[in-house]
């Protein structure tokens, strides 16, 4: 593990109760992180990166830095012979995807973007249920998720685009994972605009965008991190990391910031890393990423967290979806079967090239106002 921060104290809980991977060791600068790494997983913490490179128990390193890290960090694990699991976006810019793919496929090693809800395992019981054929093919899909991302503590280069800030390279990387793995069909155009309405938070608040497929089908996203609306309420009030929401905390976020200066956000961004906040036990949900709707050629499906509610032209069905071991455990899955198997999932560093793409274009088309076309 390199990166002990937020998104670790989240990947944490699923890790200590994973059947398929071992967390043996950890880089991270702070003092009071490597330390709650031994304690938590009896495990080897470094200081420097250089240094878990150097363990030869070591078989592959997880990538949990800041955005801007991670292209860096995933050449330097790919030449020292590790495997790669890197947390989404894989990188903010692609020549930097690129040449992470490149660094991974001379040296042969795996390459995986996660965790990333496409890995849900709703989204993934909907991929196989849309395989049989049953309902045909897919025509169009809508998802929307309203949160408080971007009023929870910030970093500065959080609240930067060019550095992978706002809500497109942390969140709309997830959505557009998952449309994508639906359709099963490669995008080929985006038409978008996006929200910058906060002064002091100078950054893609929210999005808009319209994707349109290789093969007809259309995926209208939207997804807004302003922290007034909360989708969660029609998810039965499961959060988004699969956890029991309290209706009653509402605008608990602004109202934690409205105070700060930006020394003391910063510190509170702190607080919420691995070491520094409480470990919670595995989530007793499901993940999810707000409300999902597909629509084939035989029926509409409602993704939830626990089941699929299938729209037929005159009957509705319910397809219980069980919790998983622990949420992320699908992802340490995918890592298992592509270093001991061979076998890659669909969220292979190659496939998700085409996710940063899409990131990408939302921030042009909303720039020009027109159009984008897609490579990847």
């Amino acid at each position: 593990m390199v990166g002990l921060g937020r998104g670790f104290t989240l990947t944490a809980p699923s890790a200590l109760e994973s059947q398929l991977v071992e967390f043996v060791a950890a880089a991270a600068p702070r003092d009071e992180s490597q330390k709650a790494f031994q304690s938590v997983f009896q495990g080897r913490a470094y200081f420097s990166y250089d240094q878990l490179l150097s363990d030869s128990s070591v078989e592959a390193i997880h990538v949990a830095t800041p955005h801007q890290l991670h292209a860096e960090m995933t050449v330097a694990a790919a030449e020292a012979g590790k495997h790669v699991l890197v947390e989404k976006p894989m990188a903010i810019s692609l020549a930097d995807a690129e040449r992470m793919i490149s660094a991974c496929e001379t040296n042969q090693v795996a390459l995986i973007v996660g965790p990333a809800h496409s890995f849900d395992a709703q989204v993934l019981t909907a991929r196989q249920m849309i395989d049989s054929e049953r309902f045909g093919r897919v025509l169009a899909i809508n998802t929307f998720n309203y949160t408080d991302f971007m009023y929870r503590p910030r970093r500065d280069e959080e609240l930067r685009t060019v550095d992978g800030g706002g809500v497109l390279f942390s969140q709309g990387a997830h959505q557009f994972d998952i449309v994508r793995l639906l359709v099963g069909a490669p995008a080929s155009e985006v038409y978008a605009s996006t929200g910058h309405w906060d002064r002091d938070r100078d950054t893609e608040i929210s999005y808009q965008a319209m994707i349109r497929f290789a093969n007809g089908a259309v995926a209208q996203c939207t997804y807004s991190g302003f922290a007034r609306f909360d989708s969660d309420e029609l998810m039965g009030w499961v959060s988004e990391t699969g956890y029991v929401k309290d209706p009653q905390n509402y605008g608990s976020s602004r109202k934690a910031l409205v105070d700060l200066t930006r020394d003391q956000e910063r510190s509170a961004k702190r607080s919420r890393t691995f070491g520094a906040s409480e470990l919670k036990a595995a989530a007793p949900n499901n993940e999810h990423f707000g409300p999902l709707i597909i629509q084939c050629e035989h029926a509409d499906l409602k993704i939830e967290p626990h089941q699929i509610n299938v729209y037929t032209d005159f009957e509705k069905e319910v397809v219980p979806v069980p919790s998983v071991t622990s949420p992320r455990e699908p992802v340490f899955k995918a890592l298992y079967e592509a270093i001991r198997l061979g076998t890659y999932p669909f969220q292979s560093g190659r496939w998700c090239l085409g996710t940063l793409e899409i990131c990408q274009a939302v921030i042009e088309s909303a720039a020009k106002g027109k159009p984008v076309h897609l490579n990847h």
